[in-house]
């Protein structure tokens, strides 16, 4: 068996920590949402849903379903999660 490259260990993390998350409804929307997505992703945006990942999951609830609106340094990725969910209030 081969090692995983860094990148493959990265989306690997990433998935992982997309599906085992603090909240249950966002384990349901970040594991699909990075499953079907993250691997198309350039580093730069890895980088973005990295740093958005490290936000608070009662927070990022919010942001993701529009019941408040994000503050500008995760607003890009929450609106591109937000449109793949289908929310239609996303700050």
């Amino acid at each position: 068996m081969t090692d995983p490259t860094p990148e493959e260990a990265r989306l690997k993390k990433l998935r992982m920590r997309s599906w085992r998350r603090g909240m249950k409804e966002m384990d349901l929307i970040l594991g699909p949402y990075a499953d079907a997505e993250l691997a198309g992703f350039a580093p730069e945006m890895l980088d973005e849903y990295e740093r958005l990942l490290n936000e608070n999951d009662q927070d990022l609830y919010l942001w993701v379903t529009g019941a408040q609106p994000c503050p500008e340094r995760v607003s890009a990725m929450v609106t591109k999660i937000g449109r793949a969910i289908g929310s239609e209030n996303r700050a």
